[in-house]
C-alpha cells in the first residue's frame, strides 16, 4: 500500500499492530509526553503531508486520558498536513450516553463527536455502537462495523439444533434477531428496566428458552448486572445450557470473574476491541481478533472502494 500512515494510541496497541500486519503496513511510531503540569503531549514521528492516515485508538479505560490522547493525535495530524484523517475507533465509550433521559445532563456521545470532528477527523470507522442513532453525531462519514459475522463463525462450530439466541433487553433485540439469522435458530428477549448503572431487573423473557441451548447476546458487558439478572431468569425457565456473548468485553469491576464462577455459563465469547489483561482472563473466556475486519475496512477506505459489503450480516 502507498501514500498511507498508521498510528496507535496508548489504549491498545497490541490490536493497532494486528491490524497493521493484515493490511501489510508498519505501524507508524508515537511519542507521548506528560509535562510536570500533567498535560499530555503528543507527536507523531512518522511523515504525514498528504498522506491517508489512520488512528486506532478505542475509548477504554481511562477513557478520558485516551480521548485526549486521540485528540491530540488528529490535531497533530491536521497539523502535519495529512491529507485525509480516519479515526478508527473500535470501542466508543461515550456512545451509551445517547439521549437525555434526565434533567440537566450532558449528551456526552454527541459532544465528544464534536470534539473529534473540531480536532481534525475528516471520517470515522466504529464496531458495535451502543446505538445505532449515534451514528448520526458525527458531522463527517461514519463507517459503523459490527463483529455479529465473527461471533457466527464461532458459534456455528456447536450444535445448534435446540439453541436461542437471546437478547438482555428489548433494545438489542434487533441485532440478536439478526444473528439468530446467521445461525438459522430462535430468538427471544428479556424485558429489563435499568434503576442505576448498575442495578436492573427483567421480569420475563419473551420467547422459548425452556430445554434449549441460549446463546445471550449484547453488545458489551461492564459490570454484568445485566447479565447475572438474565441468568437468573433463564434458570427459573429451565434453559438447557448458557454461552455469553458481546463485541465489547470491558469486564469492569470483576465482571468477568462473576460471570465465570456461574456453573451453567459454559462459555463467555467477545473480541479484542477492548484489551483484556491475561491475569484476568479465566478458562471459560474466548477472545475473538476484529483485526481482520477493521484491516479490510480500512484497506477498502483507502482504496476508495464500497464498505458496505461489511456491513452485511449475511
Amino acid at each position: 500500500m502507498r501514500d498511507i500512515a498508521v498510528f496507535s494510541g496508548s489504549a491498545h496497541p497490541e490490536l493497532a499492530e494486528e491490524v497493521t500486519a493484515h493490511l501489510g503496513v508498519p505501524l507508524s511510531p508515537v511519542r507521548v509526553n506528560r509535562f510536570a503540569n500533567d498535560c499530555l503531549e503528543v507527536q507523531l514521528q512518522a511523515n504525514c503531508r498528504e498522506r491517508d492516515v489512520f488512528l486506532i485508538q478505542p475509548l477504554v479505560t481511562p477513557v478520558q486520558e485516551n480521548l485526549v490522547e486521540l485528540l491530540l493525535m488528529c490535531d497533530a495530524a491536521r497539523g502535519a498536513s495529512a491529507g485525509r484523517i480516519t479515526v478508527v475507533m473500535p470501542h466508543y465509550a461515550y456512545a451509551r450516553s445517547d439521549k437525555k433521559d434526565a434533567p440537566r445532563i450532558s449528551i456526552g456521545g454527541r459532544l465528544v463527536a464534536d470534539l473529534l470532528v473540531n480536532s481534525g477527523a475528516g471520517r470515522v470507522l466504529a464496531l458495535t455502537l451502543h446505538s445505532p442513532q449515534v451514528h448520526g453525531f458525527f458531522s463527517v462519514p461514519v463507517d459503523h462495523l459490527h463483529a455479529l459475522r465473527e461471533l457466527a463463525e464461532h458459534f456455528r462450530g456447536y450444535d445448534l439444533s435446540r439453541t436461542t439466541v437471546v437478547s438482555p433487553d428489548l433494545g438489542n433485540a434487533k441485532e440478536a434477531a439478526a444473528f439468530a439469522r446467521m445461525l438459522g435458530v430462535q430468538v427471544a428477549a428479556g424485558a429489563k428496566q435499568r434503576f442505576a448503572d448498575d442495578r436492573v431487573a427483567i421480569s420475563s423473557v419473551i420467547g422459548e428458552v425452556a430445554g434449549r441451548d441460549v446463546i445471550v447476546l449484547d453488545d458489551e458487558i461492564a459490570k454484568g448486572s445485566t447479565v447475572l439478572e438474565l441468568l437468573d431468569r433463564l434458570r427459573e425457565l429451565g434453559a438447557r445450557s448458557i454461552r455469553v456473548a458481546c463485541t465489547h468485553g470491558l469486564f469492569a469491576s470483576g465482571a468477568l470473574k462473576r460471570l465465570s464462577d456461574q456453573p451453567d455459563v459454559l462459555e463467555i465469547v467477545c473480541t479484542n476491541t477492548v484489551p483484556i489483561p491475561p491475569g484476568e482472563r479465566t478458562g471459560k473466556l474466548t477472545v475473538l481478533s476484529i483485526a481482520p475486519a477493521l484491516a479490510e475496512a480500512m484497506r477498502r477506505i483507502h482504496n476508495g472502494e464500497s464498505v458496505s459489503a461489511l456491513f452485511d450480516p449475511s
